[in-house]
């Protein structure tokens, strides 16, 4: 699954963009989902007094509407980005003002102000109303979405890669980078996605049927603890894979 996200300052073009390059990659065949940061604190998609919104008062911890075309699912609290993208399993990711991620970048901009406001070290293009006015900023391509949305689709398929872990950056490095800085080499031809050392890991740990991700150390405390119980059974080979499955 492969993942971006397209930031910029309301009314930049950035909805209209993400619009734009959804219906591009649907027309290329790829499966599509998308994420909307909302910034409006006091943002709510269950007003009060509705049914669902009695659920959650009187305590219930997840609640879904179920209607005749749609259906939502209500947390009771923000989750993280990796919580979210759990949840899909599409060739493009595409999320709409998500700043706290490693993943790859558009920036929209009215001007250059707005780009240097939002661009990082994970910014691949620029787009948005700044579109008509440049080509060009610091070595990144400025692609309008409206009538060159060809060619900043074909930069997606160029330069997106396969979500990578995000994981916090004290947790992991053992690439020898953060996630970020991993992601910008790689946006940038100095490394490679494989160069994750997450990227295929040696021990599978599922819970609720949802692969966790962990660090080398985790691992190896977690495979080493295993095979010390799993060598005292009969039964036991050195070439075998070994499974667990706790049930509750």
């Amino acid at each position: 699954m492969k993942v971006f996200s397209v930031i910029g300052i309301t009314k930049s073009g950035k909805t209209t963009t993400i619009e734009n390059i959804i219906k591009e990659l649907r027309k290329r065949n790829y499966t599509v989902g998308s994420v909307k940061e909302i910034h409006f604190e006091q943002f709510k998609m269950d007003p009060e007094g509705t049914n669902t919104f009695r659920h959650k008062t009187a305590g219930s911890q997840l609640v879904t509407a179920r209607g005749a075309y749609e259906t939502d699912v209500l947390f009771q609290n923000k989750l993280s980005v990796n919580e979210i993208l759990n949840f899909y399993n599409h060739d493009f990711v595409i999320l709409e003002g998500v700043r706290d991620t490693c993943a790859p970048k558009i920036v929209t901009a009215h001007d250059v102000e707005g780009i240097l406001d939002r661009m990082d070290e994970t910014t691949f293009a620029i787009s948005g109303r700044i579109s008509n006015k440049i080509e060009e900023f610091d070595g990144l391509p400025v692609i309008n979405s409206i009538n060159e949305i060809e060619r900043l689709v074909d930069l997606i398929e160029e330069k997106v890669f396969d979500r990578l872990p995000d994981m916090n950056d004290e947790c992991c490095q053992q690439c020898g980078y953060t996630c970020s800085e991993l992601s910008s080499k790689i946006l940038k031809g100095e490394a490679e996605r494989s160069d994750c050392v997450l990227t295929e890991q040696s021990i599978i740990l599922k819970i609720n049927g949802q692969e966790i991700t962990m660090v080398p150390f985790v691992q190896n405390v977690l495979k080493n603890t295993v095979e010390a119980v799993a060598k005292e059974l009969q039964g036991y080979t050195e070439n075998g894979d070994i499974e667990i499955c706790i049930k509750r």
